[in-house]
C-alpha cells in the first residue's frame, strides 16, 4: 500500500509537467480540463484504518525521540534534567553507537583497500584481508542487536516519563538535517497514507482516471513542444541564413566606410590647410585689435589715476568725519561708563541693604513663629483653664444650691420636730389639770 502511495505521489509531482515550456498551447476547447482529485471524506470511520493511523503516528513520535538521543548525550545539562536511570541508558546507547561507527569507519577504509588493490585478487593475504572484513561485518549484527534493544529501552524509559518525552521534544531545532528529512519523510507518508485510506474504491478508479488524463495532456503537450523545437531549429536556420546576408551587406559597408574615410582624410587636409590660413588672418586682425586695446587700456589708466584722486580726497573727509564721530561716541561711552559704575554701586549698597533686612525680616519671622506658637499654647491653656473653671464654678453652684436645699429640708426638719415636741408637752399640761380638777370636785 505504501509503495502504490508514493507510486501515487511519483506521478502527481512528474517532472515533465512541472518543467513544461510556457510556450505549450492550451489544450482545445473541445477536450475538458480534468478536475484535480480530492476524496470525499475527511475522517476514518473503520477501526482498522484508525489503528494503521495510530501505528503510524506512535512510529513517528519514538522515531522524533530516537533522532534526538545524539543531541541529549552531547548536552550534559539536558541528561541531568531527564533523571538518573534514563541518563545512564542514553550514555550507554550512545557508547554503542560510537562503537559502532567506529567499525563501519574502519569497514569502509578496509574496503576501499581493497577496492585499490583489486589486481592482487589472487593472493593469500588479499584472501585472508577479505575474510577478515566479511568476520567483521558478521560481528556487526549482534552489536547492530544491541542498539536495538538499547532503542527499545529508551523509548520504554520515556514512553514512562511523559516529563522527560517532552522536554527531549522541545529540542527539536538540535535534530540532525538527515534525521529531520527522515522524520519529515514519514510525515509525508502518513500524508499520503492518510489520503489512501480516505479514499474509497470508487475515488481510486477516478483518480487513476485523473492521472491518465494528465498523462494523456503531457504526452499531447509533449507533442506540441517537439514540433514548436522543430519549429524553432527551421526558424533558427532561416535565422542563420539571414545573419550570413547580413553579414555580407555589412562587409560591403565596411568597404564604402573605408573608402569615405579616404576621401574624408583628403577632406580634413583640404580644410586643415584653409583652416591655417584663417588662422593667419585672424593673427594680423588680432595683432591690431590688440593695439587698439592698448589706447583703450592706457586711456582707461588715466581715467582711473584721476577718480582714484578724487576718491582720496573723499576718503580724507570721510576720515576726518569718521574721527569726529568716533570721539563723541568714545566721550558718550565714559559718560556712561561713569554713570553705570555710579548706578551699579549704589545698586550693590541698596543691595546689601536689602540683604540685611531680610536676614533681619527673616529673623522677625522666626521670633513671630516663635511667638504665635507660644500665643497659641497659651490660648489653649487659657481655654482649658477657664473651662475647668465655669465647671468648678457650676459645680460649686450645684453644691451650694444642694447645701442650701439641705439645710432649707434640715431647718423644716428642726422646726417640724420642734413643733411636734412643743404640741406634746401641751397635750401633758392639759391632762395634768384635767385630774387636779376632777379630785377637787370629789373631795367636797
Amino acid at each position: 500500500m505504501a509503495l502504490d502511495i508514493l507510486a501515487v505521489g511519483a506521478l502527481y509531482q512528474s517532472s515533465d509537467i512541472s518543467k513544461m515550456r510556457v510556450m505549450a498551447e492550451s489544450p482545445k476547447k473541445g477536450t475538458p480540463t480534468p478536475k484535480p482529485f480530492t476524496p470525499l471524506k475527511t475522517k476514518l470511520t473503520t477501526i482498522e484504518t484508525k489503528r494503521i493511523m495510530s501505528v503510524l503516528d506512535e512510529t513517528i513520535q519514538k522515531v522524533e525521540l530516537v533522532t534526538l538521543l545524539s543531541s541529549v548525550a552531547a548536552n550534559m545539562e539536558l541528561e541531568g534534567l531527564l533523571g538518573e536511570e534514563l541518563s545512564r541508558a542514553v550514555r550507554e546507547h550512545e557508547d554503542l553507537c560510537q562503537v559502532l561507527m567506529n567499525k563501519v569507519r574502519y569497514l569502509q577504509e578496509e574496503e576501499l583497500q581493497l577496492q585499490a588493490e583489486e589486481e592482487f585478487e589472487e593472493e593469500a593475504w588479499f584472501r585472508d584481508l577479505l575474510l577478515s572484513i566479511e568476520l567483521q561485518k558478521s560481528n556487526l549484527l549482534p552489536l547492530m542487536g544491541q542498539i536495538r534493544d538499547s532503542t527499545k529501552n529508551i523509548l520504554r524509559l520515556l514512553l514512562g516519563n511523559p516529563r522527560a518525552a517532552q522536554l527531549l521534544r522541545a529540542r527539536a531545532a538540535d535534530r540532525a538535517p538527515g534525521a529531520q528529512g527522515f522524520v519529515d519523510s514519514l510525515v509525508e507518508l502518513r500524508g499520503f497514507l492518510f489520503e489512501k485510506l480516505l479514499t474509497s474504491p470508487m475515488e481510486a478508479r477516478d483518480k487513476g482516471q485523473f492521472i491518465q488524463d494528465i498523462t494523456k495532456r503531457n504526452m499531447r503537450n509533449q507533442e506540441v513542444i517537439d514540433a514548436l523545437e522543430n519549429e524553432l531549429a527551421e526558424r533558427m536556420r532561416n535565422r542563420a541564413a539571414e545573419v550570413e546576408k547580413e553579414n555580407f551587406v555589412i562587409q560591403e559597408l565596411k568597404n564604402h566606410l573605408h573608402q569615405v574615410l579616404k576621401f574624408s582624410e583628403n577632406s580634413l587636409t583640404r580644410t586643415k590647410q584653409e583652416a591655417e590660413k584663417q588662422q593667419k588672418a585672424d593673427y594680423r586682425a588680432s595683432q591690431s585689435r590688440v593695439a587698439r586695446i592698448q589706447q583703450d587700456i592706457l586711456q582707461l589708466r588715466s581715467q582711473f589715476h584721476s577718480l582714484v584722486m578724487e576718491n582720496r580726497e573723499a576718503e580724507q573727509a570721510l576720515r576726518k568725519k569718521k574721527y569726529k564721530v568716533e570721539t563723541e561716541i568714545e566721550n558718550w561711552i565714559q559718560k556712561y561708563d561713569t554713570e553705570m559704575t555710579e548706578k551699579q554701586e549704589e545698586y550693590e549698597e541698596l543691595d546689601i541693604i536689602h540683604k540685611e533686612e531680610k536676614i533681619q525680616l527673616k529673623e522677625l519671622q522666626t521670633r513671630y513663629e516663635v511667638l504665635v506658637e507660644e500665643f497659641s499654647q497659651i490660648r489653649e491653656e487659657r481655654e482649658i483653664n477657664s473651662k475647668k473653671r465655669m465647671e468648678a464654678e457650676q459645680d460649686m453652684m450645684r453644691m451650694v444650691k444642694a447645701a442650701t436645699l439641705i439645710q432649707a429640708v434640715w431647718k423644716g426638719y428642726l422646726v417640724r420636730s420642734l413643733l411636734r415636741s412643743k404640741r406634746k408637752k401641751r397635750g401633758k399640761g392639759k391632762g395634768k389639770g384635767e385630774k387636779g380638777k376632777g379630785k377637787g370636785k370629789g373631795k367636797k
